[in-house]
């Protein structure tokens, strides 16, 4: 049960990757039809992104008062709903008003099975939930593109993605009973190096900011998206105006950054059954920050491919495990709110942190690229280690503790 539950999570995520894309694949192609500005994508994005980030903040108590089978049900209809908006809509304004429920039911899904997977299954689920969510958004354009040769049938392509979203709906509908059996007989999955941190700290009535190390965790998050997507959004610019790469070149590499992450993390899954995840976390960050010193370098092209491949790779633990270890870190009690909080952290990193570092590109140079990769990844790296020695302090007070108390 527990087996077939946790392949219906699997293919949701799938399918929770699968719209990500489909947006700045079309638009080409969409922005001809409604003869639209080329910032009318821009504002879609935000729209989705803001709407995301509202549902993430507010998922925690939905969560804890419906259950995530609920509320998973309902978020994937509402993004079916959305993508068959997009396929209907006769303008733009009607794009935007399909981007609210998309957005919306995004960060409920994301937040509702990043929470149950971290409570109730182990490490490596965690790494591969995550690597399948990199293959619905390598679907997606996919999908699309294979749309659009036909005669720029951009809708259809829209369309097809709501099918397999309404089909997820109804799997999801008929299989509601099980997520709450599976919960009941789960315990939560622990790390291996750190069990029951949190102490009587979880027994105590505060408020889910209160708690000591979630700030940290916060900013841990916003630095992580923040370089995850703008090495993304900026690094084909940075190799063809500063290292003279042509266009498709670049677009190849930025893309092995991309299959890095998702490689990665598959790779990840495995390694968990060895390692623990605050060392992957640690080990992540220090291979990102390798990989980003080595863009300053002046080599060859051949490594930067390298150093793209590396960013990635490093990348790839480190979210998926910093998610995981959010109910060993705070509580039980606290990782539904926590997780939403986390999952709207990130999600302002990535709204927000690559747009500031092209507009201080367009002020300079897109020279200073490498310059932001280094300190999003030295920020990222501050935060989760300050947080860590806050944690392990936490866990050497409690003992002594017990001990005082044995004695």
């Amino acid at each position: 049960m527990t087996t077939f539950l946790l392949v219906i999570i699997y293919l949701a995520f799938i399918s929770l990757g699968l719209p990500d894309t489909l947006l700045g694949t079309a638009w080409p192609v969409m922005q001809l039809e409604y003869d639209a500005p080329l910032e009318t994508a821009g504002i879609l994005s935000m729209t989705i992104a803001i709407g995301t980030i509202i549902s993430s903040l507010v998922s925690g108590r939905l969560l804890k008062r419906f259950g995530t089978g609920n509320v998973t049900f309902v978020s994937v209809l509402m993004t079916a709903c959305a993508l068959l908006g997009f396929y209907f809509a006769p303008s733009v304004i009607w794009l935007v008003i399909c981007a609210i429920p998309l957005g919306l039911g995004a960060g409920a899904v994301d937040t509702g099975l990043n929470d149950y997977v971290a409570i109730n299954y182990k490490a490596h689920h965690m790494s591969w939930l995550h690597s399948f969510w990199g293959v619905g958004a390598t679907l997606g354009p996919i999908i699309m593109s294979r749309f659009i040769l036909n005669d720029n049938a951009w809708r259809g392509g829209y369309f097809f993605i709501s099918i397999i979203q309404f089909t997820l709906v109804m799997v999801l509908f008929f299989t509601l009973p099980l997520w709450k059996k599976t919960a009941q007989n789960k315990p939560i999955a622990e790390s291996k190096d750190v069990k029951n941190i949190v102490g009587n700290q979880a027994n105590q009535e505060q408020k889910p900011l209160q708690v000591k190390g979630v700030k940290l965790a916060l900013a841990s998050f916003l630095f992580y998206c923040g370089v995850e997507s703008a090495v993304g959004l900026w690094g084909s610019s940075f190799l063809v105006n500063i290292r003279g790469l042509n266009p498709a070149t670049a677009a190849q590499w930025v893309s092995l950054y991309y299959g890095g992450i998702t490689i990665g993390r598959f790779i990840t899954g495995f390694i968990t059954f060895r390692m623990t995840n605050r060392k992957l976390i640690r080990i992540g960050q220090i291979t990102a920050l390798m990989g980003a010193i080595i863009l300053f370098l002046p080599l060859p092209s051949p490594f930067l491919l390298v150093s793209f491949v590396i960013i990635g790779l490093g990348l790839a633990p480190i979210f998926p495990c910093m998610l995981h270890e959010t109910p060993v870190r705070f509580g039980k009690k606290y990782s539904q709110i926590l997780i939403g909080y986390q999952m709207a952290s990130a999600y302002t990193g990535t709204t927000f942190i690559p747009p500031l570092l092209g507009f201080i590109a367009s002020q300079t140079t897109i020279g200073i690229f490498p310059i932001g990769v280094v300190f999003l990844v030295t920020g990222m790296f501050l935060s989760s280690e300050k947080l860590n020695h806050l944690i392990s302090k936490k866990m050497s007070q409690k003992n002594a503790i017990e001990d005082s108390k044995a004695v």
